[in-house]
């Protein structure tokens, strides 16, 4: 069971959802059942790993990498406060994961089991319109990224990112911007 302030932080954002009744609220918080307290370098999901929940970040700051050769890896998103997180392929497939997510500060997150999750879906249409339109926003922000990629420039990278996501420059730090821009930290610092 989470502690209370999870589970009013959780009730707090499921009421912002419109047409989710207090009944179906109350329900759905009481899923999340999971806590997990992440020390800086813990994971939350190893590559090889199968995605069996998915996770609100309570507090904290996890970082989604995929790992390119022996010894190298790329940043490839950001779990923040009060946001959701998942090895969405693996979590959708049920396959081992390719990506995995590491804490880069301490973080404490809630979870749900995904066979509870998608119950919960198929129950309710107003959480089901809610989720359509969070994917919609992700697979948004993916193709955002993607083009992001496809220039040229760094400056142009940069700039675009800090368009979009401000945030991201106060809380990430510059190595794992660098990597999620595919830009050397050097190359990062010059431009900032």
């Amino acid at each position: 069971m989470p502690a209370p302030a999870a589970r009013t932080l959780l009730t707090a954002i499921l009421g912002q959802i419109p047409g989710l009744t207090p009944a179906e609220i109350e329900d759905f918080a009481a899923r999340w059942d999971q806590s997990m307290l992440l020390r800086r370098g813990d994971f939350l999901v190893r590559p090889g790993q199968v995605e069996q929940r998915l996770c609100l970040v309570r507090h904290g700051l996890l970082r989604i990498y995929y790992p390119t050769t022996p010894g190298e890896e790329t940043c490839v998103g950001f779990g923040y406060a009060n946001s959701l997180l998942v090895a969405f392929p693996s979590f959708v497939t049920g396959q081992p994961s390719e990506y995995g997510i590491q804490a880069l500060r301490q973080s404490e997150l809630l979870a749900i089991g995904r066979a509870e999750f998608l119950a919960f879906v198929e129950r309710s249409p107003a959480f089901a319109r809610f989720w359509r339109g969070e994917l919609e926003k992700a697979l948004v922000g993916r193709m955002e990224h993607e083009i992001d990629l496809l220039l040229p420039e760094p400056a142009q990278r940069l700039a675009r990112l800090r368009q979009r996501n401000p945030r991201v420059f106060q809380v990430v730090p510059r190595k794992y911007l660098a990597s999620y821009l595919r830009m050397s930290p050097e190359t990062l610092s010059r431009l900032r």
